[in-house]
């Protein structure tokens, strides 16, 4: 015998790039949207019933639809606009979820200024949002920041880790920290300016990374959050996955040359793996 168990649908990779005009100041967003629905469905599984279902093809022509009209200037407020809407016009579904990443242009800066219509890819993360409700709810909103790429050159160490018979890792005080970094953090509500707040979070990440004299990713990465709690009271929690991304120390000694921690080989695999949640 075999049951259906929990399930949804939807469509992911919806791309969608949008001008917002003002006059003659251009602004430019990039954005991968997917959207799933949950309700009964059963049928659709079980019975070969497609009577329930809204196409994939239609929710993906919805994006364009409600983006065209659309006044949200974050993926915050467009993800719960678009899912308004979804769970508006259609009753029987009984939750709807929203993801949306977003790539992040900035304007290009040159002797004049910022540039009014000329955009540059400022970096490899993506800015990123959860946003989900249930019929009838309110929303649950958790925004992020996926692969954001940092390095030091120094202030970091680690020293006084466990040693057995297969460790041949030497204790080090002064090593590059590289690490791709990403952030999700839970809102406590849903009516607050996510731009700002986004910001402020952004900034005290990266200041505390600088900053701070490690001991090790996971000390880090600890006060990492503790510092975006502080910057953000509009925030529950904030959860942080930072991959040890090596620089090994390479041996001239072969060649008669020393080495004063100055040529490295970078490597990303394997790597150490670190995360945690920092809650209030």
């Amino acid at each position: 015998m075999a049951r259906l168990g929990e399930n949804r649908y939807g469509k992911s990779r919806v791309r969608l790039s949008r001008i917002t005009r003002h006059g003659e100041r251009h602004e430019f967003d990039e954005w991968s949207v997917r959207v799933l629905l949950q309700g009964d469905f059963d049928a659709s599984f079980t019975e070969a019933d497609n009577s329930s279902l809204l196409p994939t093809d239609t929710m993906k022509n919805t994006v364009y639809s409600i983006a065209r009209n659309s006044n949200s200037i974050t993926i915050e407020a467009f993800a719960m606009e678009l899912g308004d809407y979804l769970l508006k016009n259609n009753p029987h579904v009984s939750k709807v979820g929203v993801e949306i990443e977003s790539k992040a242009w900035e304007r290009v800066v040159d002797e004049g200024g910022e540039e009014a219509t000329t955009f540059k890819l400022g970096g490899p993360e993506l800015a990123t949002v959860n946003a989900a409700r249930e019929q009838g709810g309110e929303w649950a909103i958790h925004s992020g920041i996926d692969g954001l790429v940092i390095l030091k050159t120094t202030k970091s160490a680690f020293t006084g880790y466990i040693k057995d018979r297969l460790t041949t890792l030497k204790p080090a005080t002064d090593r590059i920290f590289g690490t791709r970094a990403t952030a999700v953090w839970k809102y406590t509500t849903a009516e607050l300016d996510f731009a700002q707040v986004r910001a402020r979070i952004v900034a005290a990440l990266l200041k505390e990374f600088a900053a701070h004299d490690s001991m090790s990713v996971q000390h880090t990465l600890f006060d990492m959050g503790k510092a975006a709690l502080t910057a953000a009271p509009e925030i529950a929690s904030i959860k942080l996955t930072m991959p040890n991304l090596h620089h090994l120390l390479a041996d001239l000694s072969p060649f008669g040359q020393d080495n004063p921690n100055h040529i490295f080989v970078p490597i990303d695999e394997p790597h150490g793996y670190i995360e945690a949640v920092i809650e209030r």
